[in-house]
């Protein structure tokens, strides 16, 4: 099972069905004596700190998959509303927290923009007017993980 990963408070193209738990992910990692080492000398000539960097996106991916089993434990499909934080727990070590909605989500049929319901008028005829303007895609039903 794959479970979807999405920021928003919604799954575009999915109907969320049934919010199960907020779930979480995290990992506290320390910085390598000799890593630091390096970083406090790049901080002279300035530059990107890969070390910092490398461990940061390990440790998020850590995190991410660590949420991602307590989803899959609870049958979700998907985990929205994903946020991620950061807190320094001691000196040189910090944790990396993910957290957001595990819901369930089956995929919404969608038409092909050609099709047209067998009674609508065709919108190419402009005698035809419609008394209501089409929706915005943008007012798509909205999942609300808070209630």
């Amino acid at each position: 099972m794959t479970v979807q990963l999405s920021n928003l408070e919604h799954l575009p193209n999915y109907q969320i069905t049934e919010r199960l738990d907020v779930v979480y992910g995290s990992t506290v990692r320390s910085k390598h004596v000799g890593k630091d080492l390096f970083a406090s000398l790049k901080n002279i000539v300035g530059g990107e700190l890969t070390a910092y960097t490398e461990l940061l996106e390990e440790s998020r991916q850590e995190a991410i998959d660590r949420m991602i089993v307590k989803a899959e434990a609870l049958g979700a499909d998907a985990v929205v509303g994903l946020r991620f934080s950061t807190s320094s727990i001691a000196q040189g070590a910090s944790e990396l927290f993910v957290y957001g909605t595990a819901v369930k989500a089956v995929p919404v049929q969608q038409q092909p923009a050609s099709a047209q319901p067998p009674h609508s008028p065709s919108s190419h005829d402009p005698s035809i007017q419609n008394s209501q303007p089409p929706a915005p895609a943008d007012d798509l039903p909205r999942f609300n993980p808070f209630g």
